[in-house]
């Protein structure tokens, strides 16, 4: 079974800049997709960034250049740090892990940005 734990969120201020934390457990394949989408009131669940196992990144248009993805695979471990966040970054943030057939995903974390 696999679990994604993630954390980091919070209330933050226009321009400020905020650090979301997965942690991923139990059965992971070496080669898999680890990603952040996130989820506003009243909105579809959208894909944020994405990283694979062997190093690609792909960003929503809308974060280019604001937000970075990495992770440590030794900790089975995903980041998004996110800088000059906008109002409208406020969602609750998830982890997504895909491997094999399957899609994991953690239990969300609130961003709030306040303008």
């Amino acid at each position: 079974q696999v679990q994604l734990v993630d954390s980091g969120g919070g209330l933050v201020q226009a321009g400020g800049s905020l650090r979301l934390s997965c942690v991923a457990s139990g059965t992971i394949f070496s080669i898999n997709v680890m990603a952040w989408y996130r989820q506003a009131p009243g909105e579809q669940r959208e894909l944020v960034a994405r990283t694979s196992s062997v190093g690609s990144t792909n960003y929503a248009d809308s974060v280019k250049g604001r937000f970075t993805i990495s992770r440590d695979n030794a900790k089975n471990t995903v980041y998004l740090q996110m800088n000059s966040l906008k109002p409208e970054d406020t969602a609750v943030y998830y982890c997504n892990l895909g491997q094999g057939r399957r899609e994991y995903w953690g239990q969300g974390t609130q961003v709030t940005v306040s303008s």
